[in-house]
């Protein structure tokens, strides 16, 4: 654990969370719960949640409380083109759980995790303009690890069928220094 990563857990209240895990097929409707709960992410099919508790447990986490029970998570995967970033797709925090820092004791932990492993030097997210929430999160992580930050927008609000969807603006950190 870094000593970012022990600041963040420090600053979080033991009563927060027991354990921070792999995620198990069982936690995909908790998983899903939360998501739709949190008001601005894009909400996928419960299905595909429990899809990625399976295929992409490795590269996601999932916090719970003292019953065991799912209160965060982060998903993501390692991106195929290029194996070096790992793609965050989801970070949230159920909403009795937030405003403690366990989003970025999440993705912290994560991001240790795979790059110590699998040779992921960066990570890449999305985050529409609205999400200040998300901004925040990940610019502090860029700062907490003195990695370079750039914004571009990847996918343009008219790309999307619904016409209605912000654009999608890709958030690239890293390289993280050895």
């Amino acid at each position: 654990m870094t000593a970012a990563q022990e600041d963040l857990v420090q600053a979080t209240p033991q009563n927060e969370f027991t354990e921070i895990g792999t995620p198990r097929v069982e936690d995909g409707a908790a998983i899903w719960r939360i998501a739709r709960d949190s008001e601005v992410l894009d909400l996928n099919s419960s299905y595909s949640y429990l899809l990625w508790c399976r295929d992409f447990a490795a590269t996601s986490l999932v916090a719970r409380d003292a019953d065991g029970e799912p209160i965060a998570f982060v998903t993501g995967y390692v991106r195929p083109a290029r194996p070096e970033a790992l793609v965050v797709w989801q970070v949230a925090v159920d909403h009795a759980h937030r405003g403690r820092g366990l989003a970025g004791v999440l993705l912290d932990t994560l991001t240790a995790k795979v790059t110590g492993g699998q040779g992921v030097r960066e990570i890449e997210t999305t985050v529409t303009p609205d999400n200040t929430a998300s901004d925040r999160l990940f610019t502090s992580y860029a700062e907490r690890h003195g990695a370079p930050l750039a914004r571009e927008v990847l996918f343009d609000g008219p790309l999307f069928p619904e016409g209605t969807h912000q654009p999608e603006v890709l958030y690239r950190i890293g390289p993280f220094s050895a």
